[in-house]
């Protein structure tokens, strides 16, 4: 197994400074950037985990604090096991926060993370992927979309209001991707009903985008987290095997 290093560093932005975390192999060498988005949760051990795996295979892992207008991670308070049907009230505070963050403010945020990693000696030069979980799909989506002369693969795992009626849903970015993408949702997710995977997956084929877009069953919104009470064992190794694919393709 490669050994990692994981680190906190500040990335400063138009409206502050963000923290991120950053993962890589320590064998000296730059490596392929992801840029991997947060769930609402945040930076967290849990989601370092994530990065570190991610880092395991061979990539430089940056996991910017999308929430940092509003302080440094965690931005809320959270229990070392997140259960939200005993603890309603960590998303009650965290709906706010995500409300704030504008589809404007992530991509104007999004070109600060790619520019960073182009400066970032452990990154390979050449465009990069993201991933993202939760919001941190939709942000993945925009990415793709806003910035397609960098992002070469992007996925998103049990992501919420990915194709809504909204008049900027992130699925209205697709005629402007280029890159390969890859969607795993969870089938009971009320975040994403069937008739908005349909119309993503309708936005994506019209487009031309090179995608695939699968459905776990059994999975609920946040299968992917280890230190969620939404966690699946199952659905988590098949995401792993997913993304892990989708990179080696287009690496």
């Amino acid at each position: 197994m490669t050994a990692v290093q994981g680190t906190i560093v500040d990335i400063p932005t138009e409206d502050g400074t963000a923290d991120a975390y950053l993962s890589h192999p320590v064998d000296g060498g730059p490596h392929p950037a992801v840029l991997l988005y947060m769930d609402a949760f945040g930076l967290r051990p849990g989601l370092n985990a994530v990065a570190d795996r991610l880092a395991e295979a061979g990539y430089t892992v940056l996991v910017p604090n999308v929430f940092y207008r509003h302080g440094r991670a965690p931005v809320v308070e959270l229990p070392e096991f997140i259960d939200l049907a005993t603890r309603p009230e960590i998303f009650e505070r965290l709906l706010p926060i995500m409300q704030s963050l504008t589809p404007d403010a992530a991509m104007a945020d999004a070109g600060v993370w790619l520019r960073w990693l182009a400066d970032c000696p452990a990154a390979a030069d050449g465009p990069v992927a993201i991933t993202g979980y939760c919001m941190g799909a939709g942000l993945a989506l925009r990415t793709a979309g806003a910035h397609p002369e960098r992002v070469a693969a992007a996925a998103g795992f049990h992501g919420g209001r990915l194709a809504s009626d909204s008049p900027d849903s992130p699925h209205l970015m697709a005629e402007h991707i280029t890159a390969e993408l890859y969607f795993g949702h969870a089938d009971e997710d009320p975040a994403l009903p069937a008739e908005q995977i349909r119309r993503l997956e309708d936005a994506l084929t019209a487009a031309g985008v090179r995608h695939r877009c699968e459905v776990y069953p059994g999975a609920r919104h946040g299968f992917t987290q280890a230190d969620t009470s939404s966690y699946q064992r199952e659905g988590d190794e098949r995401h792993w095997a997913a993304l892990l694919d989708l990179l080696k393709r287009t690496f």
